[in-house]
């Protein structure tokens, strides 16, 4: 019989204050921060979800308002608890949060007094934490006002809906504690950055058929579409459905647009401040949230050919233990059985991609076409030749003494043999769309076209195809209405003789 042994027990209950500025510090930016609060309110059910911001005052605050269903004060009060829910609950399938602890850290994380104020039915209720008084007495209690009406913001409350009121934003000031005009440069900076966040993790909301408005200072954010759906040049695989126990992972690829298939404006938009190279890979949703993007899971290495490839994964919150969501719903961890799967397409999802630029560049080096340069491979190396007998070459050395042809190839294989590699592999690597060929004057463009027209109407080719066929390499194609114009007049000349 195994002996009862007594267990001797002792309250270990944290002490609110150390643990509520422990709280401050999960790792939340102002983006992730307000994307909790959002989350909560896409939970509610809200349809409309304002941000405003006051950056100019002596007490600067920044205010989340919603239309969602609102709280009963012991709603609301259970909704301040730190850690309210239990992360292994079952969730309704729209429900957005994770741990009980968003609201709340998220809240911290950017200020020292957090209010809520909830109105269901035309009943209101209101809450405060406020970390300085939690300092002073200790305890784990919130603030229960009983008039909202001092409160910056409430008048924004409708008939149902909740607010998320910052106020000493200590962590947002940038050490301009004491100078509000640099302190409001900063905020404003921060506020900035998170636009285009906000319109990326909740693009899908946006785009629903009855869909999440989401407002800045009154003005309303666009949605922003990672894989470019409506561009036509676009090219979307079919989506791929792995069932595991706890629910099903759907996968989906989509092949970008080259950088000339779409604005410049769009193109920069979707590639965000890192560009098209970092923004490459898996696109990792929680319930239509955006949780992680921009990463191949370690599976395969960030490539210049390969950054036009983004591929979407779809889980739904029964499977957050599996993937280790955080508590900030930024992160994530690949389960096994779901990286095996993608080891074995992620060579398909990356070929559209490959192909993409491959059948451009392939084209620059495509004999029937003319080309200035050779691409020249042989025993595992890769070399760039210029064409001497690229007819803007061969028309000039023609012309030349024989004594002084010898002089004009040998400066043509000069500038072949010293092409800056290592700058164009840096430049490549980092903003290839931003390489473009270097101009050329009038004259130069006329020698280059007539010599060309010339070579491609003796061999018989049909102005259309000889348009074709110019259209698709440089200098022609960068200077395409030129190149046109000094077409129709050397034809037009030519028909006079």
């Amino acid at each position: 019989m195994q002996e009862v042994v007594s267990t001797r027990r002792a309250d270990a209950t944290p002490h609110a204050a150390s643990l509520i500025e422990g709280l401050r510090d999960i790792g939340y930016s102002l983006e992730t921060a307000i994307s909790d609060v959002i989350d909560n309110s896409i939970t509610a059910g809200a349809r409309r979800v304002r941000i405003v911001t006051e950056t100019f005052a002596d007490e600067p605050h920044i205010a989340i308002i919603d239309d969602g269903g609102g709280m009963t004060e012991e709603e609301l009060i259970a909704a301040m608890r730190p850690g309210s829910r239990h992360p292994l609950a079952s969730r309704d399938e729209p429900d957005l949060g994770r741990f009980g602890l968003g609201m709340k850290s998220a809240s911290f994380s950017q200020c020292r007094r957090l209010t809520v104020v909830s109105r269901r039915a035309g009943r209101t209720s209101a809450a405060v934490w406020d970390l300085d008084d939690v300092a002073e007495r200790n305890e784990w209690a919130v603030q229960l006002p009983d008039d909202v009406s001092g409160i910056p913001e409430v008048e924004k409350l409708g008939e149902t809906g909740t607010l998320v009121l910052w106020e000493k934003l200590d962590r947002l000031s940038g050490g301009y504690a004491h100078n509000a005009a640099k302190r409001a440069e900063v905020i404003n900076q921060r506020i900035a950055e998170t636009e285009r966040h906000l319109r990326l993790v909740f693009h899908r909301f946006m785009e629903d058929a009855k869909p999440l408005s989401i407002s800045l200072n009154g003005r309303v954010l666009p949605p922003l579409d990672p894989f470019a759906r409506k561009n036509p040049a676009t090219i979307p695989d079919p989506v791929e459905r792995l069932s595991l126990i706890r629910g099903d992972v759907e996968i989906q690829s989509f092949t970008l647009p080259h950088h000339k298939q779409m604005g410049k404006t769009d193109w920069e938009d979707i590639a965000g401040p890192e560009g098209h190279l970092k923004s490459q890979g898996f696109y990792l949703y929680r319930g239509k949230r955006l949780i992680l993007y921009g990463t191949w899971f370690g599976l395969c290495r960030q490539s210049e050919l390969t950054k036009l490839s983004r591929v979407r994964i779809d889980i739904p919150n029964s499977m957050d233990a599996d993937w280790k969501i955080d508590v900030k719903k930024s992160s994530a961890q690949l389960p096994p059985i779901v990286r095996d799967r993608l080891k074995k397409v992620i060579e398909r999802i990356q070929d559209g991609s490959k192909r993409t630029y491959r059948k451009r560049g392939q084209k620059l080096v495509d004999h029937e076409r003319l080309p200035m340069w050779h691409r020249i491979q042989a025993e595992g190396q890769i070399r760039y030749r210029p064409n001497v007998e690229h007819p803007a070459f061969a028309d000039f050395a023609e012309s030349l003494p024989p004594d002084l042809r010898r002089g004009f190839f040998n400066c043509i294989a000069l500038v072949g043999a010293s092409l800056p590699i290592e700058t164009l592999h840096a430049d490549m690597a980092g903003t290839a769309e931003e390489i473009v060929p270097d101009r050329v004057d009038e004259d130069t463009l006329a020698q280059a076209v007539q010599a060309t027209l010339s070579v491609l109407m003796g061999a018989r080719k049909d102005i259309k195809e000889i348009m074709a066929l110019m259209k698709d390499v440089d200098p022609f194609r960068s200077a395409w209405d030129d190149t046109q114009r000094i077409i129709a007049t050397t034809l037009e000349e030519k028909e006079q003789q």
